[in-house]
């Protein structure tokens, strides 16, 4: 008889049943104190690529986005919803399971406030592995689209990295220029967001805790990419498209020295 390891048969405990979103499969993630209809959708692409959006509920749109994006690159795709452990409101954020990496907390809050509990490393290891069985090997290349609504983030796009250093930098955001200005020249009425990249700009989410005890600890390549609201819901489709042919070449480019 084969033994499942104590790892898997808890992945087992709180992944059962499917569904089918964004033209895939969808595994239904059963947690306590997690609000009904949690699940991670996951549709296979090009081996050791992946694009994900971890928060494609409280993060508005950046599933559809997400979805765009593997559809024009070729990548895997995993969209995780649901997750929050509180009904939403109005006038604050609710509490969330983080999902790409093992902690728990309000959106926005420091990171010194997200705490690490069994359930949500239970979840973690639910979308840990459903990221890995989408890479079909070695994690080449992994972009995570996430979103948020700060003031001070709203005209720019920032992504943290992980795999890259200050030469690669300023190649990719050289790149996202030239691609993001070649799609709007005839747009007019679109804003041209400014790109930052990590190492050579400052950014304001730096996904300190995914790089330490999460998700992007595995890739050999990461691209943590944050838009604002605008981004995500005035012109989705436009910044969808850019950033697809942003990855799609992106990928091509070697590393730095």
């Amino acid at each position: 008889m084969i033994r499942q390891s104590p790892r898997i048969r808890r992945l087992a405990s709180v992944v059962a049943g499917t569904v089918i979103l964004y033209g895939c499969a969808a595994h239904r993630v059963d947690v306590p104190s997690t609000t009904a209809g949690s699940h991670i959708a996951v549709r296979l692409g090009r081996a050791g690529f992946v694009v994900a959006a971890p928060h494609a509920t409280s993060d508005v749109n950046t599933g559809d986005i997400a979805d765009e994006i593997a559809r024009r690159t070729g990548f895997g795709l995993v969209v995780a919803s649901g997750f929050s452990m509180e009904k939403d409101d109005q006038q604050r954020a609710s509490r969330r399971y983080q999902v790409n990496r093992p902690l728990e907390g309000v959106p926005g809050r420091p990171a010194s406030e997200h705490e690490p509990t069994e359930r949500a490393r239970q979840v973690y290891e639910a979308y840990e592995q459903r990221v890995l069985e989408v890479s079909q090997g070695p994690l080449r290349f992994y972009a995570e689209i996430h979103g948020n609504n700060r003031a001070q983030c709203a005209g720019q796009i920032e992504i943290a990295t992980v795999g890259v250093d200050r030469e690669l930098a300023l190649r990719l955001r050289a790149l996202a220029e030239l691609i993001r200005d070649a799609h709007l020249r005839a747009h007019g009425e679109i804003q041209t967001l400014q790109v930052l990249i990590e190492p050579v700009d400052a950014v304001t989410y730096r996904a300190s805790g995914a790089k330490r005890d999460g998700i992007l600890r595995l890739p050999e390549r990461a691209l943590h990419i944050e838009l604002p609201r605008c981004a995500r819901r005035d012109w989705r489709e436009a910044y969808s498209a850019i950033l697809a042919d942003f990855l799609t070449q992106a990928v091509t480019l070697p590393a730095g020295r």
